[in-house]
Parts: C-alpha cells; structure tokens; sequence
C-alpha cells in the first residue's frame, strides 16, 4: 500500500494497494475530490481533465461532495435558528480545502473536512466531516463520519455525485428502481422509465430505492452497483449530455430538506453520526 503524489495531467494523490491493482485518485484541496477509481483493470470515473485544469470552470467528474445540503435552496438562503444564512447549492464541501491521510488499516485513505470562518458564515455549526474510502477488487466503500461540535443539534444532508463513465448514454441501462420517482426538472412526481427516456436530453431524477440500483453500459457489459444502507439509501440519476458518463448518486435526504425536514439528519451536540454506502463494480 502506498500514498504518492504526483504532479500529472494535473497535482494529485494517488493510494495503490499492494499489487498496484487498486488505484484511488485524490485532490483533497479542491473539496476532498476523488478524481479516479481504477479497479480490476479498468478506469471507472468519468473526469474532464480541461475543465478541471481551469479554475474559472466548474468540476465535471469524479466523485464531488455534497454537504450540508443535496441541491440548492430559494435564494441560496434558509433561516436556522441562528438567523438568515446563504448557502449554495449542495452546500460547500466541494469548494473548501479537506485533509488527506491514508487509513489505519492501509486499505484506502482518509478525507477530513472541518468549520472554519467561511463555513461558519454559511452554517453556523462546528463540525467535522470525515469520508473514509476503502478499496478492495471490484469494491469501493465509503464510510462517512459526521461529527457536532457545537451546543445545539446540527441539520444536515450528506450526498456523493459520482460521474460514471459510459461508452453511450443511448446504450445504458439502469436495474433497481422503483416505478416511481421525484424529477428534479419539473420538481413533480414522474414515473422512473420516462425520466430514464430522456437520459440523451438530460435527466435528473430522485428515486427511493428498496435495495442496490446497477448501471450497466451496454455496449461493454461493464455494471456499477450502488449498495445503498439507510439513512444514506436515495438515489440520484443525472446525466449531462453529450458528455459520457451518468451520475449515480447516494444522497441521504431531498432537496429542500432544510426546509421541508423530509429526511433530514440531525446530529446531537457533542455526538457523531456515521453513514455507509458502498459500490460493487463487475465486467462484462
């Protein structure tokens, strides 16, 4: 196991197991971002290395993250119990600076996120946020660590929004969802296989599964699974045509769930909250 550093197409870390198979990618100053997976022979992310080279662009790939908030708000604001705050879409987890170690074990590496005078600005809670990435053949496990550091119950959701790459959007097929879904576009209800219709128009649908959901490219065989365990057990479908990949996401609550408190998590002061979820990948 080793944990190297590397300064191309771009500076990031890299975590390889023993026999170099195993392959996680990371750039933990640009939101704790896990910009590639490479396991059993294949590289499983999609990444936009240009768009990620530009700091005027927004990332497109890998696996940003969402905290403290899935999606984005009226206004970008919400009134706590401490006041009126701004808080951007999905929060700012992906834009702030995370700590990086390799884990106890050697099995993977350690992303840590903390409150500092900007979060306070926009969440008026000290935290700690810890994402733990442990690698194993055709497995990639994430175990988050929500932790309140502050004297009053911490709100939050917690989602990933990783870019799976595919040959095809016109050749994908999605196994595990339910018949009904929330589409995000029309911010109404809608069955999931007319959502999934529109997957080369652009689709973003929120679905409630009752187990994994897979995501199989066609024309390779190749299938990502998402083993979702509750509370951190919905599941997002995004795609962003033309662009070859499709976002299988585990978020744990809806968008508006500030606001709605539909599924929102709350963490007791001076307490923690772990959550699990983990994908399982197979070729062809």
């Amino acid at each position: 196991m080793a944990l190297t550093r590397h300064t191309e197409p771009y500076p990031h870390w890299e975590f390889t197991d023993g026999s170099s198979a195993e392959v996680l990618q990371v750039v933990p100053e640009r939101g704790g971002l896990v910009t590639g997976w490479r396991s059993l022979g294949r590289d499983w992310l999609y990444f936009d290395t240009e768009r990620f080279t530009d700091p005027s662009c927004s990332v497109r790939g890998g696996i940003p993250v969402l905290f403290p908030i899935c999606g984005g708000l009226p206004g970008d604001a919400v009134r706590l119990p401490q006041g009126l705050v701004q808080l951007s879409q999905h929060g700012f987890a992906r834009d702030r600076p995370w700590q990086l170690a390799e884990r106890a074990d050697g099995q993977g590496v350690s992303l840590s996120l903390e409150h500092d005078t900007i979060t306070l600005e926009a969440f008026p809670f000290r935290f700690r946020l810890q994402l733990d990435y442990r690698l194993a053949p055709g497995l990639l496990e994430i175990t988050a660590r929500v932790e309140n550091q502050s004297s009053s119950p911490m709100p939050f959701s917690l989602g990933l929004h990783p870019y799976w790459a595919v040959t095809s959007l016109a050749d994908v097929r999605l196994e595990g969802l339910p018949q009904q879904g929330f589409d995000h576009l029309s911010m109404a209800e809608a069955p999931t296989a007319a959502a999934l219709a529109q997957l080369e128009q652009g689709v973003d649908l929120l679905v409630r599964p009752s187990g994994p959901v897979s995501l199989v490219d066609g024309a390779t065989g190749c299938r990502v699974s998402l083993e979702p365990q509750a509370p951190w057990d919905l599941a997002v479908i995004w795609s962003d045509p033309p662009r070859p990949m499709l976002c299988l996401e585990p978020w744990t609550g809806p968008r508006l769930s500030l606001i709605s408190g539909d599924r929102l998590l709350h963490v007791p002061p001076a307490d923690g909250l772990s959550l699990q979820c983990r994908y399982v990948v197979a070729l062809s």
